[in-house]
C-alpha cells in the first residue's frame, strides 16, 4: 500500500515540477469574437449592408403569399385566362425568390467570412501581445476539454480589445 502511494507521488512529481515552471493560459475565442467590440461592430456593418436586401426578400415572400392565397381562396371566381396568368406570375415570383435568396446567402456568407477573418487576425494579435507581455509559455483555445478559472484569460483579451 505504502509502495503504491510513493509510486503515485513519484510519478506525479515531474508533472508538478513542470506545471510550476510554465505559465499556461486559455482563451475562449468564440466568446471573444462574439463579445469583442470589433465583433459587434462587424455584425452591425453586415446588418447595414444586407438589411435592405433582406427586406426586399421579405417583401417578395409577402407578394408570393398574397398571390397564392388569392388563388387558393377564389379558384372558381377567376376566369381561366386570369387564373392562368396569376399562376404564371406566382411561378415567376417563386423562381425570382429562390434565385435572389441563393445570391443573398452566397454574398452574405462571403462578406461574413471576410469580416470574421479580419476579426480573427485582431484577436490573434491581442492574444499574442498579451502572451508576450505577461510571459505566457502556452496559450490554448479550441479543442480544450476543460480549463479552470485560474488559466482562463478570456476576459483579459476582451478588455484588451476594448470591452468595458
Amino acid at each position: 500500500m505504502l509502495g503504491s502511494i510513493l509510486l503515485v507521488l513519484v510519478a506525479q512529481y515531474p508533472v508538478m515540477a513542470w506545471s510550476a515552471e510554465f505559465k499556461i493560459g486559455y482563451v475562449n475565442t468564440v466568446k471573444v469574437i462574439e463579445e469583442a467590440p470589433q465583433g459587434i461592430e462587424a455584425l452591425k456593418k453586415l446588418e447595414a449592408e444586407f438589411g435592405p436586401r433582406d427586406k426586399e426578400l421579405v417583401q417578395l415572400q409577402g407578394r408570393i403569399r398574397v398571390l397564392n392565397d388569392e388563388l387558393q381562396k377564389s379558384p372558381s371566381t377567376l376566369k381561366e385566362r386570369e387564373r392562368s396568368s396569376r399562376e404564371r406570375e406566382l411561378l415567376t415570383l417563386k423562381r425570382e425568390l429562390k434565385r435572389a435568396t441563393q445570391e443573398f446567402r452566397e454574398d452574405y456568407n462571403q462578406r461574413r467570412n471576410e469580416e470574421l477573418a479580419a476579426l480573427q487576425q485582431i484577436v490573434r494579435k491581442a492574444i499574442v501581445d498579451l502572451a508576450r507581455q505577461e510571459k505566457y509559455d502556452l496559450i490554448m483555445h479550441e479543442g480544450v476539454l476543460y480549463a479552470g478559472d485560474a488559466v482562463d484569460i478570456t476576459e483579459k483579451i476582451l478588455k484588451r480589445l476594448g470591452k468595458p
